[in-house]
C-alpha cells in the first residue's frame, strides 16, 4: 500500500510538473530559443498568487487570469523589442541575453520581496481518503488546474488558424512566410503564451511550494527536463515528461532518500539525450 501511495504522489506531482514545463517547451521548439528566464516567470506568477490571496483575498486559481494576461503582454514586448534582434545570431548570444535579463529580473524581486520563503495558506482541508491511502486536496486541485492549462494549450495550438500559424512556423519558419505567416508576429505570440504559462504555473505552485527568488533555478530545471524527456515542443509529451519525472522522483526519494531523488532526475536526462534526444513524443529534426 505504501508503494501505491507513492505512485499516486508521484503522478500528482508530474501532473503540475507538466504545467511547469509547457512554456518553456513551446518557446524553445518554436522561437528556438532556450529561455533562462522561464524559472524567475514561475516565481514572479507565484508572487502575484500570494499578494493577489493576501490583499485582495482571491484564490491563486482566480489570481491565473489577471496573471496570464500579464506575462502574455511581457513575453510578447520582450521578444518583440529586445529577443527578436538576436535570433539570427549564435546560441551563446541568446542564452547571454536571456541570462542577463534573469538575472535582473531575480535582483529585482530578492530587493523588492526579500529571499525570505513565503506561501499561500489556504483553510486546511481534510486530505481525500480511501484505505490507507490519502491525497492532499490541495495537490490534487493543483494537478487538475496544471493538466486543465496544458489541456486548454494544447487544444489552442491544435484546433485554431493561430495554432496552426505556430505549428507552420515550428516546422519551417521560411516555408510559412512564404505562405503568408507573419513569423516576427507568430514569435511574439509564443513568447507571450510561454510566458502567460510561466506565470499561471507559478500560481498554481503557490500553495504547495514555498516561494522564493531562490526557487526559480530549480524550475529551470524542472522544466528543462520534462522537455527533454516528453519532446520538443509537444505538449502531450511535455505531460507525458511531467509524469515519468514525477514518478521517478517520488520512487527514488521513496527507496533510496529524498536526497538522490534530484540525482536520478539528471541521470535520467542523461540517459534520454543519449539515446533519445527527441524525447518521448517528439520526432526528428526538433531535438
Amino acid at each position: 500500500m505504501a508503494l501505491i501511495q507513492v505512485l499516486l504522489n508521484g503522478l500528482l506531482l508530474g501532473g503540475i510538473y507538466a504545467c511547469i514545463g509547457a512554456g518553456f517547451s513551446m518557446v524553445w521548439g518554436v522561437v528556438n530559443i532556450i529561455n533562462i528566464l522561464h524559472g524567475s516567470f514561475i516565481v514572479l506568477g507565484a508572487y502575484g498568487a500570494f499578494f493577489a490571496h493576501r490583499y485582495l483575498g482571491l484564490h491563486p486559481f482566480v489570481a491565473m487570469l489577471p496573471l496570464a494576461l500579464l506575462g502574455y503582454g511581457l513575453g510578447a514586448l520582450l521578444q518583440q523589442y529586445l529577443i527578436r534582434h538576436v535570433m539570427a545570431a549564435k546560441v551563446l548570444v541568446t542564452l547571454t541575453l536571456t541570462f542577463g535579463l534573469n538575472l535582473l529580473l531575480n535582483n529585482i524581486m530578492i530587493y523588492a520581496f526579500s529571499a525570505d520563503f513565503r506561501k499561500v495558506v489556504l483553510p486546511n482541508q481534510e486530505p481525500l481518503q480511501w484505505a490507507a491511502l490519502a491525497l492532499p486536496v490541495d495537490r490534487v486541485l493543483s494537478m487538475a488546474a496544471a493538466i486543465g492549462v496544458v489541456f486548454v494549450t494544447h487544444l489552442l495550438v491544435t484546433r485554431t488558424m493561430l495554432g496552426r500559424s505556430i505549428v507552420a512556423v515550428r516546422m519551417d519558419a521560411q516555408a510559412a512566410t512564404l505562405m503568408g505567416v507573419n513569423v516576427d508576429r507568430t514569435f511574439a505570440i509564443t513568447f507571450g503564451m510561454g510566458t502567460a504559462l510561466a506565470l499561471v504555473a507559478g500560481a498554481i505552485l503557490s500553495p504547495i511550494f514555498p516561494i522564493s527568488p531562490t526557487a526559480a533555478d530549480a524550475y529551470l530545471g524542472k522544466a528543462f527536463i520534462v522537455c527533454v524527456l516528453g519532446g520538443l515542443g509537444s505538449l502531450p509529451g511535455v505531460l507525458l515528461g511531467g509524469i515519468v519525472l514525477g514518478l521517478v522522483e517520488s520512487l527514488g526519494a521513496y527507496f533510496l532518500g529524498p536526497d538522490h531523488s534530484l540525482t536520478l532526475s539528471f541521470a535520467l536526462l542523461l540517459v534520454f539525450l543519449l539515446l533519445r534526444p527527441q524525447g518521448l513524443l517528439g520526432k526528428k529534426g526538433f531535438e
